[in-house]
């Protein structure tokens, strides 16, 4: 066969496969919160398949084969997913392209978008007019206007204390609310969050505020490539405007029903009247580290959405390796490429200044997504039955690791 004959017949093939990749992974009109943000009672039947057709199915799919151990019998998550943060493989799943609202878990949405901007030695004095806007019964770390906090304080005021208040401050310092929320929607789309619309930075309940337990395992994943978000994120307790906060993720902080968890790393908690409680969670165990994302259970015991989260990890690390997927994490648009941080072009610092210790000095960390990751492994095209397959291991570099259990 002539060499102009074989390329055009393989470059058929690849464009046939790229359109039927983009048909399924393309969101579809998919089912969403009735006008109040009250969730639908069941997942619709057509979801997105981004990630895998198995992930666009409602209920629980796991690929159980000999060897492989069964999943917990009293999950009662409206939707979860347990996925390898490092190879992207999803373990098991169960609606997870159902999309719900998010709670303060879109508050790894916000910090992921707007930590590279400040250097988090920089200062900003409250004005009232930052405070303005929050929703009625809002967490807040306290904020006060009229006085002076660096922005160190501030992310800590989001991850530990899930402030809404620091998170509108931040927004004031971003140019405001609207911007922020566009900011996040450009930043989800260049995720391949496509569950997600942003309507509030902070997730307080919103008309039309969705995302899935995908796309919130997507963004944790992207968010723990960058240093400041992992030091923030797995930070137990902190000074905060002379009082001590702690953390209210309870698989990192424990509880009285709930023990600190073994390998436990953050991430992000949430609950909200609409939403109920949600959680995405990363923790290591024996070299392998697991995200696990669960949403709205309907059993409403206290910490009943850490509990489940642990039995899910608990399954996680016993079926990992042995387990086939039943999907993947998809990389970033720009995985592998050099970009700024997307959304507003005024950041006030370029990326990778917010990078640290914990300690309030600027250094050098994580040049954010498109310059901190390099896909590792080598990029294997199979043209199968018109299939257009990436294979792709994407690292994630230097995972703080937690203490053991006391």
């Amino acid at each position: 066969m002539p060499a102009s004959t074989k390329t055009t017949r393989r470059s058929l093939l690849v464009s046939a496969a790229t359109l039927l990749s983009l048909a399924a992974t393309a969101p579809a009109a998919l089912a969403v919160p009735a006008a109040d943000g009250t969730p639908a009672a069941t997942p619709p039947a057509r979801m997105s398949a981004l990630g895998g057709a198995r992930l666009g199915q409602p209920g629980t799919q796991v690929n159980l084969a000999p060897g492989v151990p069964v999943l917990p019998k009293d999950l009662t998550a409206r939707s979860w997913i347990v996925s390898d943060a490092e190879s992207g493989e999803v373990l098991a799943a169960h609606n997870a392209h159902w999309r719900l609202p998010p709670a303060s878990t879109m508050k790894m949405l916000f910090a992921d978008t707007l930590l590279p901007r400040f250097p988090r030695t920089m200062e900003h004095k409250v004005a009232a007019r930052d405070l303005a806007g929050m929703g009625d019964g809002s967490s807040v770390v306290g904020i006060k206007a009229g006085r002076t906090y660096s922005v160190h304080d501030l992310w800590l005021g989001v991850f530990l204390r899930s402030g809404n208040d620091a998170v509108h401050v931040l927004s004031a310092m971003n140019e405001g609310v609207p911007q922020t929320v566009r900011d996040m929607q450009a930043h989800a789309d260049e995720l391949q969050a496509l569950d997600t619309h942003v309507v509030s930075p902070d997730g307080y309940d919103e008309p039309g505020q969705v995302s899935s337990a995908y796309d919130l395992s997507l963004i944790a994943r992207s968010g723990l490539q960058k240093k400041d978000f992992r030091d923030y994120c797995s930070t137990v307790s902190a000074e905060f405007g002379g009082e001590t906060i702690r953390n209210t993720n309870r698989l990192l902080s424990g509880d009285t029903d709930v023990p600190v968890y073994q390998g436990i790393a953050g991430v992000k908690n949430g609950n909200t009247t609409h939403a109920g409680a949600t959680f995405t969670g990363v923790a290591e165990r024996g070299g392998r580290v697991l995200l696990v994302t669960v949403m709205n259970p309907r059993k409403r015991e206290h910490n009943e959405v850490y509990k489940e989260t642990a039995k899910l990890f608990d399954w996680g690390f016993q079926a990992a390796g042995k387990v086939t997927p039943v999907g993947e994490l998809v990389p970033p648009r720009n995985a592998g490429a050099t970009s700024a941080p997307s959304g507003s072009p005024k950041a006030s610092a370029p990326a990778g200044q917010a990078g640290s210790t914990p300690v309030a000095a600027a250094t050098t960390g994580s040049r954010g997504i498109g310059t901190a990751l390099a896909v590792a492994g080598g990029l294997l095209v199979l043209l199968v039955g018109g299939a257009f397959l990436v294979n792709r291991r994407w690292p994630l570099p230097d995972l703080m690791r937690r203490r053991p259990r006391p």
